[in-house]
């Protein structure tokens, strides 16, 4: 580093503070831009006091994903596998047995998961499937986890029934900035997405909303779909960030690895911006280095997701987890991660 770099620092304004306790839904991109671009050093720190405010700060939430229908999506997601519209081969299945769920899930809560999450390859849930799919959710918070799926759009009917089953989240993210959502997908708008978000809220069903960074995105897009996600009439209760694994066969399948301060920067944004959800690392953990995940939980991560694999990718095993928690002085969150001081 030269004499004049460090000059510059020093020379910076400081960092805005926006530690306030109050929940902000009125951010600029500017604002966010310049959290974005700080000091590294500056953002972590506003990042962890901010998480340590609302949250136990060693304290990890442990979800697990399972695939309830894989392939033959009819959207044309550039990162997808699971797209028809792209040749990865991923073949198609039917929706999965209940007590086929059920039996995984049991599982999942014996190795120490409190979120069962359930994904579905649809545009949308048929009529037929939503008997099925109501009974896994009502199997699973029989056993007393949080449950979240994700089917694509929804209709008020449909989100009706998943309130009525007991559903804890629904998950459905933007994936990237408005701007640059059209480079990455073209068979839904960025609009149905939020339409879909709003059906969910209106039906009084948690929020499980992020995206997905390295898809050649610049870094106003990631901010820029923070910022959209900040500025929701009610945060959402649980932001994934999710690292691009480029699946051969996909439209985004070269696109240039993400550097790895970047995704760590995304991470501490999401923290400052939504400073009561939970905000998990969610695809992309296994190329992630020991050194990488422990900035994330820094600057304010609070949940992963753990099993061997995420719907088609592969994820860390269990045995290597267990590591990584014991070497930070992790442990495992015995349900949701708590909000401290009652701050909502």
């Amino acid at each position: 580093m030269t004499v004049e770099s460090t000059d510059a620092n020093l020379r910076r304004p400081p960092l805005p503070q926006r530690e306030e306790s109050r929940l902000r839904h009125d951010w600029t991109l500017a604002e966010a831009m310049e959290l974005y671009r700080a000091p590294l050093n500056d953002l972590l720190f506003l990042a962890h006091r901010l998480h340590r405010s609302y949250f136990e700060p060693n304290e990890v939430q442990l979800a697990r994903l399972l695939s309830i229908k894989t392939g033959g999506c009819p959207e044309d997601c550039g990162y997808c596998s699971q797209s028809a519209h792209h040749k990865t081969g991923v073949k198609a299945t039917k929706l999965a047995e209940v007590e086929t769920v059920l039996r995984e899930a049991r599982k999942a809560k014996e190795a120490g998961a409190t979120r069962y999450c359930m994904g579905a390859a649809w545009r949308n849930p048929k009529a037929r499937d939503m008997d099925a799919v109501v009974a896994m959710i009502k199997g699973v918070r029989e056993m007393g986890m949080e449950t979240c799926v994700t089917l694509g759009m929804l209709t008020a009917h449909d989100a009706a029934r998943l309130k009525e089953a007991g559903l804890d989240y629904y998950n459905h993210n933007i994936d990237t900035s408005p701007r640059y959502y059209r480079d990455v997908i073209t068979t839904r708008t960025f609009a149905d997405r939020l339409d879909t978000l709003s059906t969910v809220r209106e039906a009084g069903i948690n929020v499980c909303c992020g995206g997905i960074v390295g898809m050649g995105e610049t870094a106003e897009d990631r901010a820029d779909m923070l910022v959209t996600l900040a500025n929701l009439p009610d945060h959402p209760e649980s932001v994934p960030i999710n690292m691009l694994i480029a699946v051969p066969g996909t439209p985004l399948a070269g696109a240039a690895p993400l550097d790895p301060i970047d995704f760590v920067r995304t991470a501490a944004l999401a923290r400052i911006m939504m400073p009561a959800s939970t905000v998990r690392i969610a695809a992309g953990r296994k190329g992630m280095s020991t050194e990488l995940q422990a900035l994330c939980f820094f600057a304010g991560v609070n949940s992963i997701f753990v099993g061997e694999t995420l719907l088609t990718a592969g994820n860390p095993e269990e045995q290597s987890d267990a590591a990584l928690f014991a070497r930070l002085g992790l442990t495992a969150a015995a349900a949701a991660p708590a909000r401290r001081h009652g701050r909502a």
